[in-house]
């Protein structure tokens, strides 16, 4: 397929800003068109490869689409001023707009990409412009308090807003030098904060960070808004999901840390969409990925050769998806299912019909145990059959010596043993950490879909956090993370509304452990980790009752935490339980 390319075309914007576009456009009549839109440098990143997770640009041209890569507003090329979220609806729309009014643009055009590649997507089509056909958001969100600024649970994402914040203010000062406008002092001290970020980190209070303040204003922005108010609420796109009107190839990983998002705004299209296209239309994959790696492969646990995202032939998946939408081949899916999932444990891809996968038993694993559950050598059981006695597990959860992150869904590469499946053994050796476990299981127990944890809890403190995490116990003794999940307990009740705790007060809350697909098989056992930090994947809750980010180190409280179980009190994990 012969094409051509133009680059820097500006295009205009309805208040008259240009953004700066490249076009790849096959030879011949007018084409079906993709748009991808980043704040990331449009010159470095399409090639004709690149992440496995984002199609291939040289077999999209091949099967005869127009490829468009647009630099976001105020970012590298383009004019303007950035901040992100803000602009990219109207900006998306408009962009659809102009493409509509070219002449090798055939009327059908579609969007991909990754990350914030995949904000803009939603955010465009939450427009519903003219023209747009479909969308293929890969390891993404539609509420951007959710993940990944803040979480389910209410804890800031502190490891993911630093590093996004430090890394957009230093290529911001890179392209402003290049420019020669930008200052060589700022670019020094933000490459010097992204080369050493542990001691910025951990800094108290967290806020206290001058050069984002100064650079990047909207951070601050970010961090004054704790709870999910309507500052986060207009900004979601789950919040207007009926005015999405084009169907979705929802892509994800199962430690990327958008992953509850992926699953539930597949569901909640699948309702809510605004057109029949868009409800029917939804599609989902999963794959044992994390936000940056999707081969498969991690120090402590390998899914198999079938297991990358080059075997899962993603690009084959997004030129099929655009077939059917936007050339109307409506037997371009045929032969593959609305869901497909990889099934760890088996190490096994999977097609299924909807989700939740239909026939999913909701079944409770009970805490259990005298009391002495601290450290992975304690006596907590974990079990379905309920406890006959009451018992208390307590802990001191110090914010000058948190549980540290290891593994998970953390925007930190695989490779320095940052995200994935990670042994948990080290952090499970503290006195802070409550672990909880089956006997060795006898026959295969297979957990796919949304996890949750039920606990009753008091605490000397104001306000604290509670972590619960699912972990798989290989018969070498491996703790390998599977998922987790984080509830800042004066949102116990609403994400909108925070509410102290009374100390010494008994409470019931729910932590969403977000979701995961694995087969427990013979000779492994099912764990349940418990405490009170996950640090710096979450920033530290000071115990204090007040604005954690303002909090300085000797403010802080050290907080007594306990959990309480027994047939009064029936703390439990709602496993997703599949029986086939």
């Amino acid at each position: 397929m012969r094409f051509s390319v133009e680059k820097d075309v500006m295009v205009p914007m309805r208040d008259g800003v240009t953004l700066a576009t490249d076009l790849w456009i096959p030879e011949g009549p007018p084409a079906p068109t993709l748009l991808v839109r980043l704040p990331y440098g449009k010159d470095a990143l399409p090639g004709l490869g690149g992440s496995p997770l984002t199609p291939n640009l040289q077999a999209l041209l091949e099967a005869g689409y127009a490829v468009v890569w647009q630099d976001t507003r105020g970012r590298f090329r383009s004019n303007g001023e950035f901040t992100p979220h803000l602009d990219d609806p109207h900006d998306g729309a408009d962009t659809i707009a102009w493409l509509l009014e070219q002449p090798w643009c055939d009327g059908n055009i579609g969007s991909y990409g990754a990350s914030y590649l995949g904000f803009v997507q939603w955010a465009g089509a939450s427009q519903a412009p003219a023209g747009l056909k479909a969308i293929a958001p890969t390891v993404t969100s539609t509420d951007l308090y959710h993940a990944p600024w803040y979480s389910a649970g209410g804890a800031l994402s502190w490891h993911t807003t630093w590093t996004w914040t430090t890394m957009m203010t230093l290529t911001a000062a890179q392209t402003a030098l290049a420019a020669g406008t930008g200052d060589p002092g700022v670019l020094m001290e933000a490459a010097g904060m992204a080369a050493e970020p542990h001691k910025h980190l951990a800094t108290l209070p967290i806020g206290d960070q001058p050069l984002l303040n100064k650079q990047s204003p909207w951070w601050a922005e970010w961090l004054r808004h704790p709870a999910r108010d309507r500052f986060w609420q207009d900004l979601a796109v789950a919040e207007r999901f009926d005015r999405v009107t084009v169907p979705a190839l929802n892509v994800g990983g199962w430690f990327d840390l958008f992953v509850d998002s992926t699953v539930r705004t597949f569901t909640r299209m699948r309702a809510e969409g605004g057109s029949a296209e868009a409800r029917d239309g939804q599609r989902l994959i999963i794959g044992p990925w994390d936000h940056l790696y999707q081969d498969g492969v991690y120090h402590d646990r390998r899914f198999g050769m079938s297991a990358g995202g080059m075997a899962a032939d993603l690009t084959g998946a997004h030129i099929r998806f655009f077939d059917r939408w936007l050339r109307g081949r409506t037997d371009a899916l045929d032969g593959t299912a609305p869901v497909r999932i990889f099934v760890m444990g088996i190490d096994q891809w999977r097609d299924e019909q909807d989700w939740p996968l239909p026939g999913t038993e909701y079944t409770d694993y009970f805490l259990d145990g005298a009391g002495r559950a601290n450290t992975a050598g304690g006596d907590g059981v974990l079990s379905p059959r309920p406890p006959a006695a009451e018992a208390t597990d307590t802990y001191t959860y110090d914010p000058a010596d948190p549980v540290p992150t290891l593994g998970g869904r953390i925007m930190m590469p695989a490779a320095v043993n940052g995200a994935g499946p990670v042994d948990q053994r080290p952090v499970e050796a503290r006195d802070d950490v409550l672990c909880f476990t089956t006997p060795t299981l006898e026959e295969p127990v297979e957990v796919t879909g949304h996890v949750s944890l039920v606990l009753h809890v008091t605490s000397s403190a104001r306000d604290t956090d509670f972590t619960g995490k699912l972990v798989d116990v290989f018969p070498d003794g491996r703790a390998i993370y599977l998922t987790d999940g984080i509830l800042r307990a004066r949102y116990r009740d609403s994400l909108a509304e925070p509410q102290p705790l009374v100390p010494g007060q008994v409470y019931e809350v729910t932590l969403d452990l977000s979701v995961t697909s694995n087969v427990f098989l013979p000779g492994h056992r099912i764990r349940l980790e418990v405490s009170s930090s996950d640090f710096p994947r979450y920033d530290r809750n000071t115990n204090t009752g007040g604005t954690v980010a303002e909090d300085t180190a000797d403010q802080v409280v050290v907080a007594t935490n306990s959990v309480l179980h027994g047939p009064g009190h029936p703390s439990r994990l709602v496993l997703p339980v599949i029986h086939r």
